[in-house]
């Protein structure tokens, strides 16, 4: 009985302190050091909220550059990726479609190399940026379809470079740009 009863106030002692001290204190923290982050990165526009930069989300317009491919239709709940291994053909398959997709949505020569981030989606399915490179071969697309003039492309290229963000702590992947916030800088220019 003894040993029980040790058993048990144990058990409450890390439950209490797994399960309320610790979450209580990392979110504090969280919350005085980095709010914005620890909210979601919310966007807001006037008193609407258009979505997170730390979440991708899907854009079919035309008149928007497209998110990189999701495995989970950018649904955040179920967070992840395909699983298909690299030699799978399901996978070939997916990455030859969306090649050819990629190619004709955007009036590419059959001969482009298309970037690898919009042939696989990322391992959380949610990854809200797209190589520079993706970027600026969606670029004449969504001039097209906003009739934009030679001067407002420019300026919509432009504007990619300036959005770029290098590669994490300068040496951790490529030089990226989030989708959302390119949408809504783009939707400024006309």
């Amino acid at each position: 009985m003894r040993t029980l009863l040790i058993s048990l106030k144990i058990l409450l002692f890390f439950t209490v302190l797994t399960g309320i001290i610790y979450p209580l204190l990392v979110t504090g923290v969280a919350q005085l050091a980095f709010p914005r982050k620890a909210n979601g990165s919310m966007v807001v526009i006037g008193t609407r909220t258009v979505g997170s930069e730390l979440i991708g989300q899907q854009f079919d317009s035309a008149i928007y550059f497209h998110s990189r491919p999701s495995a989970i239709s950018y649904n955040p709940m179920p967070s992840g990726g395909s699983n298909l291994g690299p030699v799978s053909a399901r996978l070939k398959d997916l990455a030859f479609s969306r090649m050819e997709t990629f190619r004709m949505v955007n009036h590419l020569d059959s001969a482009e190399k298309v970037p690898s981030d919009m042939l696989f989606a990322s391992a959380s399915g949610l990854d809200p940026h797209i190589s520079v490179r993706s970027a600026l071969l969606q670029a004449e697309r969504v001039s097209l379809a906003r009739n934009h003039q030679p001067e407002e492309h420019a300026q919509l290229v432009r504007l990619i470079h300036k959005l770029a963000e290098p590669p994490q702590f300068y040496i951790l992947g490529e030089e990226r740009v989030n989708v959302l916030l390119l949408n809504l800088e783009t939707d400024k220019i006309r």
